[in-house]
């Protein structure tokens, strides 16, 4: 037969935890009052092979409603062996060596009792490497859990334990070999165990998270599996757990390696769900063959006499089979068929037995129960349909042979885990409407389970729609009252006061007082209903606002006040309806607006008188322009009892239609009138008074001239506009009415002073001069001896002075030293006696100049001068 161990390895790996689990023992209440005192047993397995810290571990205990912690306990080890397996079948080829070690560590301490329980957990970033199922091994950790139940549907479960696991021998299992291990676990208060596949779980930061470390809170993080595999098929899916026998069987995957299995125990008392522990594994797959006879745990037909049995090994070496089907009353019973199908002559217990050879002599034998009682057939009955009231639930299991001997329900309620039952005729009422699948699983005296499913239906309350909810009427009118349900069988109306047709979806009532009438609708059971308030008034009022004045061409809206729910106005003149209740106005004249108001045969009316009265009105003038810093006058005029101008701060005398303005640039004012007799509404107009800006005007630097030489004039203005030039005095120029007229100065004057006016379009102008020196000497270049740069105003600066030179090439100044501290090609520029912002001490300085004069002629001059501080 096939074989496999939990929890070892024989590849060494950097990496060593293997898996483990957490079991609790209740020893008694605490000595606090409002505890329980608990022993706490941790079980870790962890490879031979491989090193890492397994001096104790840190266990958690969190509260499982909230996930805040309520203990934390480092624990040193309590007890710890080596399991190893180096013999094996003869029959066996590649047999493996095994070898793995087992720690516990145990603590008791006093936890408060609380409501919702606790979650157990251990943490440990160290689980071993290559693992085969799972994605990310090389950096997955292991979190090992359990819980402990509080207090559930009123009943406190404190003085609880959990299962605790059986140790079962190391085993083998062979590659694509079929096996079967009974997973086992028992419980020291008598409930019932279910076992099922789950996820591993991971540690958040396994890059740093040891046994020595507190363990975080959960919820904790699955393992990724790899494809093909999942917590619920860790081996794949030719591998399974029976839910209540907890025998895992199947045939091994063909991949070669270590998996990780992890196995939920949950322990039932009376239908409720206590607690969960989970034990994780690690099964290690090798390359090897069995000769082996392998049977089922038991076989079992509750249909039929016939069984068809095949060798659950699946070894390819078995050369001869001998079956013996064990009825004692016959020699009939056997056969070497390696698949044969054995019909029983009664119902009734037997004994099967195989027996496999191998073509080299090894034998193998294995036997298990054979049950035959046909005739087993579960089912079971529902009544019920709304979510409103419970549902009744009736097992009629047909059993022929023994009797049914438990039950074990699930509503399909996927708002909640407690919608189970082990009662045989439960009933369960459900939160909401829907659809729900329930599975009823029986097993009989004589071994038999099956399990049967139904789709039900929840249903909900019945819509309902009521087109108003309040409403009036006269005391001398009736109403129907409107319902409107897709889903309703029947209508039932209260109170019965002045109402025909009470059970019908729209009846007619005729209130004498103001009632309210409930309209009940039921479907399938399900119940709802909504209320009409009717509101009765003997007679109605109709008010409108006081009389009222409005500006021509205004519109407004009329407000009237009143219970009345249909309306009448007149006459129709400016009115956008004389059907609505609010209706706009806009009279062009004198107007009496009658509204008439009915409530059913109750009616009231009145009026309202509107005052038309035209809009002042304001002219507040053309717009104008004036010239930079000028003034305009206003010119407004109006038909009101008042006015204003704004801005007033730029006007002269604002009280009057008639100011004077002198904006500082382009402003719009604007004139208001109002007429506090009759329209209620101000009247506006705005005048614009544009402000041209400042005409700049530049006739150009003083300079010097030789006689005979001609100067050139050029006056310069930031202004776009068409401008006119006048020069005076006009002697001696080429043209006074240009911007830029040729001088020719004469030698009977020393210097003449001009000055240049620009004017625009509408007379805005501006004016410049400048002086011109006429040298009665040959054109030359003139260079100060000496200067003072003390900030005075006075001589701070030192250039050359130029006369008839019409360009300068260069002045450059030089220090004691020959390096220069000055030079540039631009008139009028000079040196201020500093190098780079830095003050330069008293002292002489060597400077060059050349210069053309108007003729072309090269003008240089050198020589020194004293700077004087």
């Amino acid at each position: 037969m096939l074989l496999f161990f939990l929890c070892c390895c024989q590849i060494t790996y950097a990496k060593h935890v293997k898996g483990g689990h957490i079991e609790y023992k209740y020893n008694g209440p605490g000595t606090v009052s409002g505890t329980s005192n608990y022993t706490f047993t941790v079980t870790v397995f962890f490879s031979c092979t491989t090193s890492g810290p397994k001096d104790n571990v840190y266990l958690g205990v969190f509260d499982a409603g909230t996930n805040t912690s309520v203990l934390a306990k480092l624990i040193g080890i309590s007890t710890s062996r080596t399991i190893t397996k180096t013999s094996s079948n003869p029959c066996m080829s590649n047999p493996p060596t095994i070898c793995y070690e087992v720690y516990t560590y145990v603590y008791t301490a006093d936890i408060p009792n609380n409501t919702a329980g606790y979650v157990l957990a251990v943490q440990d970033a160290l689980r071993i490497d290559g693992i085969v199922n799972i994605a990310n091994s090389s950096s997955d950790g292991i979190t090992i859990t359990a819980t402990m139940p509080g207090v559930i549907n009123g009943t406190d479960y404190h003085t609880n334990s959990s299962p605790t696991f059986i140790f079962k021998d190391t085993a083998i299992v062979c590659y694509q070999g079929s096996f079967t291990y009974q997973f086992a676990a028992a419980d020291a208060d008598g409930d019932s165990l279910s076992y099922s596949f789950g996820n591993g779980l991971n540690v958040a930061n396994a890059g740093g998270n040891t046994s020595s470390n507190p363990p975080a809170a959960p919820p904790y993080a699955s393992l990724t599996y790899n494809s093909g595999f999942s917590g619920s098929s860790p081996l794949g899916n030719a591998v399974t757990i029976n839910p209540v026998t907890g025998l895992i069987s199947g045939t091994a995957p063909a991949t070669t390696g270590e998996y990780v299995v992890a196995v939920y125990v949950k322990e039932w008392r009376n239908g409720v769900l206590l607690d969960s522990a989970k034990k994780e594994l690690q099964i290690y797959v090798y390359n090897c063959s069995l000769v082996a006879a392998a049977l089922k745990t038991s076989y079992i037909n509750c249909d039929n006499f016939t069984f068809t049995f095949e060798n659950e090994s699946g070894s390819s070496s078995v050369s001869s089979y001998l079956w013996d089907f064990g009825v004692t009353s016959s020699t009939k019973d056997t056969s070497t068929q390696p698949t044969p199908v054995f019909t029983y002559p009664d119902t009734g217990l037997y004994q099967l037995k195989l027996k496999v050879s191998t073509a080299g002599g090894c034998v193998d034998s294995a036997t298990a129960p054979v049950k035959v009682y046909p005739g087993f057939t579960p089912g079971f009955t529902v009544t019920g349909s709304c979510y409103q009231s419970p549902f009744i639930f009736k097992d009629n299991t047909f059993v022929k042979y023994g009797t049914v001997s438990s039950w074990s329900w699930d509503f399909g309620d996927q708002t909640t885990t407690a919608d189970t039952s082990s009662k045989s005729n439960p009933t369960y009422q459900y939160a909401s409407p829907g659809t729900a699948t329930v599975l009823l699983t029986v097993s009989s005296t004589k071994g038999c389970t099956d399990t049967v499913t139904k789709t039900i239906s929840i249903n909900g309350k019945p819509d309902i729609y009521l087109p108003f909810t309040d409403t009036l009427i006269c005391s001398i009118d009736s109403l129907p009252l409107v319902v409107q349900s897709s889903s309703a069988t029947s209508y039932s109306w209260t109170p019965a006061y002045n109402i025909i047709n009470p059970n019908a979806a729209n009846p007619v009532v005729y209130p004498k007082d103001t009632t309210v009438y409930t309209v009940t609708v039921q479907d399938k059971g399900c119940i709802d209903s909504a209320t009409i308030k009717v509101n009765v008034l003997d007679f109605i009022t109709v008010t409108l606002p006081a009389d009222t004045t409005i500006c021509k061409t205004d519109s407004f809206r009329l407000h009237p006040t009143t219970y009345g729910l249909s309306y009448q106005w007149s006459p129709a003149t400016g009115l956008s309806s004389t059907s609505i209740k609010y209706p706009m106005a806009a009279p062009t004249d004198n107007i009496t607006y009658t509204i008439t108001a009915n409530l059913g045969k109750c009616q009231a009316s009145t009026s309202q008188n509107i005052k038309v009265v035209a809009y002042p009105k304001a002219d507040a003038g053309a717009d104008t322009t004036i010239c930079f810093a000028g003034t305009a006058n206003l010119n407004g005029s109006m038909v009101g009892s008042a006015f204003t101008w704004s801005p007033a701060g730029s006007l002269t005398d604002g009280s009057t239609l008639q100011p004077t303005a002198s904006p500082a640039g382009t402003t719009a004012y604007i004139l208001t009138v109002m007429d506090t007799l009759g329209c209620p509404k101000p009247f506006r107009d705005t005048v614009v008074v544009t402000v041209l800006p400042r005409i700049t005007l530049f006739a150009g630097n003083d300079t010097a001239v030789v006689v005979g030489q001609p100067l050139q004039l050029n006056a310069v203005t930031t202004d776009t506009s068409r401008l006119t030039y006048n020069w005076a005095p006009a002697d001696w120029l080429s043209n006074t009415a240009v911007n830029n007229p040729m001088a020719l100065i004469s030698s009977s004057v020393d210097s003449i002073t001009y000055t240049v006016t620009a004017t625009n379009a509408i007379g805005c102008y501006a004016a410049d001069n400048l002086k011109v020196i006429v040298y009665k000497t040959l054109p030359d270049i003139f260079m100060p001896n000496a200067f003072t740069p003390n900030a005075d105003g006075r001589n701070d600066v030192i250039r050359p002075v130029l006369v008839g030179i019409t360009s300068l090439d260069y002045f450059k100044v030089f220090n004691r030293w020959g390096q220069m501290v000055f030079a540039t090609t631009q008139n009028n520029k000079g040196w201020d006696g500093s190098i780079g912002g830095i003050i330069q001490d008293p002292g002489t300085f060597v400077y060059v100049v050349q210069g053309k004069d108007y003729t072309g002629k090269t003008i240089f001059k050198k020589g020194s001068f004293v700077l004087v501080r």
